[in-house]
């Protein structure tokens, strides 16, 4: 976690993210630097409660995180119970929002069928999150170029974070060119080394 967070610092990224537990410990190391902390709620398939998602969202904010993702509840995406799912996000949307921070909403792409991506997007639209995210990078895939696209496609006011299998800079460059704003990936070293070479 602690080298993690110095790749951070060195290469200037947006943000780290680490497990709810190091979020103390992540914004001390991080202290004075511009990259911020952040952590997801309900990770990575969405289970957490709905009566406790944002409660889970404002102790994160208070031991330091600036950033939050939520999870889209996989199994109630799939079920089509849009009314549950539009809660959590909205639950948890609201703290951030209230606090002036960002939020983002992850929809673990390699489980859903388009149909469930394109509502998910307008769910993000209509609740006003920052940004909506293809992957944990936890589950059988990660992000795609015809999901990056379709989100792009599907979003107006919300932007675009690819994450999930992220490990080159060609791929960098690919959903950048697709419309993505942000990149997630655990390779960054690796990826600055290979633009500066």
């Amino acid at each position: 976690m602690a080298r993690g967070c110095e790749i951070a610092r060195q290469f200037g990224t947006a943000a780290v993210f680490v497990k709810r537990h190091f979020v103390i410990e992540a914004s001390k190391i991080l202290a004075g630097s511009t990259v911020k902390v952040g952590t997801a709620i309900g990770f990575p398939h969405g289970l957490a409660l709905l009566q406790i998602q944002a409660e889970e969202a404002e102790m994160a904010i208070d031991m330091g995180a600036r950033e939050i993702d939520v999870a889209a509840n996989v199994g109630k995406v799939l079920s089509g119970d849009w009314e549950y799912v539009t809660a959590c996000i909205a639950g948890v949307a609201e703290v951030v929002k209230a606090r002036g921070l960002i939020i983002k909403v992850i929809f673990e792409t390699c489980y859903l069928a388009d149909e469930h991506k394109i509502r998910l997007c307008q769910v993000c639209e209509q609740v006003g999150v920052h940004f909506a995210k293809t992957s944990t990078g936890f589950g059988t895939a990660g992000a795609t170029e015809a999901d990056v696209a379709l989100m792009v496609r599907n979003l107006k006011t919300v932007k675009v974070k690819a994450a999930g299998g992220i490990r080159t800079l060609e791929q960098v460059r690919r959903y950048l060119a697709l419309g993505a704003s942000r990149i997630g990936t655990s390779s960054t070293q690796r990826i600055m080394q290979e633009l500066a070479s």
